[in-house]
């Protein structure tokens, strides 16, 4: 029995669906989380102050270089608005691939083979993000950090409320980010679980189609179409199909002819 590499079945189509339930539920939340920071709703309020309170480098890093007409220093990943786009733009492509997968699932072409790659890629997109989200920031040797302070600590040790909203819409789009991917880890054992080998699913048809045609699976109890119709001296000499029986009742049933 070989083993077949592209066209395998889903072990579980309720899984298959209930996972893409779930996973347009995050795509939707990460959208408007992503979305609504974009370009740059509390991410250099943040920083600013997180080095307030001391647990970070300041955002002054940028005009101090400017004004003293120095190269700009490589900003913490954390802060910058490459991390912004970047989150916008897996938030996209979670939704286009989620649509591809929803059509191509119905269609009966989205094999495991190829989730494996592409569910393989998003974990990897949102790890990415995750350790941006809550990455380390040591452009002041003064003020280390290790993790974002809004990722490690409450947001009530900040005393201004609109610091402290900010705060939770950036811990919420990291629980979001989170749940993205253990929603992209369970697709993957969901992918793994297929590609597993599995009797069922490895049988080849074709061998299957010519087993019940063979004379010998006739032997064995199964039947042709033209088999098993008794013989009379018309269907004796030639070919019998139900479409003969019916021309044979409609001439008994015609006027003889002079």
């Amino acid at each position: 029995m070989a083993y077949k590499l592209l066209h395998r079945k889903w072990r579980s189509t309720r899984a298959m669906y209930y996972t893409m339930l779930a996973e347009l539920g995050g795509t939707v939340a990460v959208l408007v989380m992503f979305g609504i920071a974009q370009p740059d709703l509390y991410r250099t309020k943040l920083w600013r102050a997180g080095h307030e309170l001391g647990f970070n480098s300041s955002p002054n890093v940028i005009l101090w270089a400017y004004a003293n007409y120095e190269p700009q220093p490589t900003l913490p990943f954390v802060w910058s608005q490459t991390l912004t786009n970047f989150n916008v733009a897996i938030s996209v492509l979670s939704l286009f691939l989620l649509l591809t997968k929803l059509i191509a699932f119905i269609m009966h072409v989205w094999f495991p083979i190829i989730a494996a790659i592409i569910n393989f890629s998003l974990m990897a997109l949102y790890v990415a993000s995750i350790v941006g989200q809550a990455g380390p920031d040591h452009l002041d040797p003064a003020y280390p950090s290790s993790v974002a302070w809004y990722i490690a600590k409450p947001c009530t040790v900040a005393a201004n409320q609109s610091v402290q909203s900010s705060c939770r819409l950036a811990k919420g789009a990291f629980a979001a980010t989170c749940i993205m991917l253990g929603i992209y880890c369970i697709n993957m054992g969901l992918t793994i679980w297929a590609l597993l080998p599995n009797p069922a699913n490895d049988k080849v048809d074709d061998d299957d189609d010519d087993d019940t045609s063979s004379p010998a699976a006739l032997k064995k109890g199964s039947q042709w179409e033209m088999h098993g119709i008794p013989q009379t001296p018309r269907t004796g000499t030639m070919p019998y199909t139900p479409r003969t029986m019916a021309f044979n009742t409609l001439e008994r049933k015609l006027p003889l002819r002079n």
